[in-house]
This record gives C-alpha cells, sequence and structure tokens, in this order.
C-alpha cells in the first residue's frame, strides 16, 4: 500500500436508483468493484449524485456488512456490542482515535511482516516446507513485533486514560476540588 495519496480521487457517484457510476472508467460499477478499488488501495470518493453529499464511509460501512454477513466475521457480537455503546458516550471520540491508531500500528506491523518475507522466497514457489523454514526464521522477529504492538496499544489506552482524568479534573475541578490524601482542607 502506498502512503502517498494521489492528487485526484477517483470519483464515483451514487444514484437514487441505488447504483455507482464511476466517473474515471464511465461505466456503472458494483459494491463488489468498490471493495476491490480498497483491496487495491486506490483512492476513491463516492458522492450523492444529485447533492453532492459525501457517501464514502455509508459505502465502505456497507462493504463490511456484506463481508461480516458472509463467511468468517471478524467482529464478535460482544465487540460490536461494545462498540455502539460508545456512540453519544462522552469517550466516542477518543475510542474511535484509539481503534483507529490501533489498526495503523498493526497494518504497519503486517507491511513489515510481509516485506521481510518477500527476500526469503526468491521466486520459488511457497510449500509447506518453506512455510515451516521461515516461520522458524522469522518466529523472534513475529513475536518481537507483536510485543511491539501490544505495547504501542497499551500505551494509546495509557494516553487515553490520561486525557480522560484530565478532563474530568477540568470539568470537576471548580466543583470539587480535589484534596490528596493525608492532607486537610484549610
Amino acid at each position: 500500500m502506498s502512503s502517498t495519496k494521489k492528487s485526484t480521487d477517483r470519483l464515483i457517484k451514487k444514484y437514487p436508483n441505488r447504483r455507482l457510476y464511476d466517473t474515471q472508467t464511465s461505466s456503472y460499477i458494483t459494491l463488489s468493484d468498490v471493495k476491490q478499488l480498497v483491496l487495491d488501495a486506490d483512492e476513491f470518493t463516492v458522492v450523492d449524485a444529485k447533492t453532492n453529499e459525501d457517501l464514502t464511509r455509508s459505502i465502505l460501512l456497507q462493504i463490511i456488512l456484506e463481508e461480516e454477513a458472509h463467511g468468517v466475521p471478524m467482529f464478535s457480537s460482544n465487540v460490536l456490542a461494545q462498540i455502539i455503546r460508545y456512540y453519544g458516550h462522552a469517550m466516542q471520540g477518543m475510542m474511535g482515535s484509539y481503534l483507529e491508531k490501533n489498526v495503523q500500528a498493526f497494518t504497519d506491523i503486517q507491511s513489515k511482516f510481509v516485506n521481510a518475507s518477500t527476500g526469503a522466497l526468491e521466486g520459488k514457489p511457497f510449500n509447506t516446507e518453506m512455510w515451516t523454514q521461515f516461520m522458524n526464521i522469522q518466529g523472534p522477529m513475529m513475536q518481537g513485533m507483536m510485543n511491539s504492538y501490544i505495547d504501542q496499544s497499551k500505551n494509546l489506552f495509557l494516553q487515553m486514560q490520561e486525557q480522560m482524568q484530565n478532563q474530568s479534573k477540568a470539568m470537576f475541578g471548580a466543583a470539587f476540588p480535589f484534596v490528596p490524601p493525608g492532607q486537610d482542607k484549610k
């Protein structure tokens, strides 16, 4: 995946009949085609053909919904319920940021793993024996990367917790002054 953004995004228009029109190819496309754009890391924007309202997130959520409904779901019912509980909650913004940073950290680790594995193949087909060999060599590296991911996740959570404490002190500090234990109010 490229980290540089293209100067012009691909524009997809959604019409009232629920059809998607790709302005780059001048043709109608399906949700599967949009999914392929995501998999290919192509930048795109989906807009309502009449109002020009940005519908990109809505279309991406629709793709996730279809993926969750078929095959092996990524999210358990419990995780989905927990996410729903954060909507409208004071922590909604922080939780979104926390999840985004964790997904990015995991993606970075995955990218490092893929880059490290590329040199090991040397143009040979990847069979079971090669996979075993590769995992024996890469095991310690994977453990290090996962430990790094866990540390990053823990640090993000601690930062989020500190932000919550600071916000609480700012909101309630005047009404409920904090007196450290062992000190008397004067």
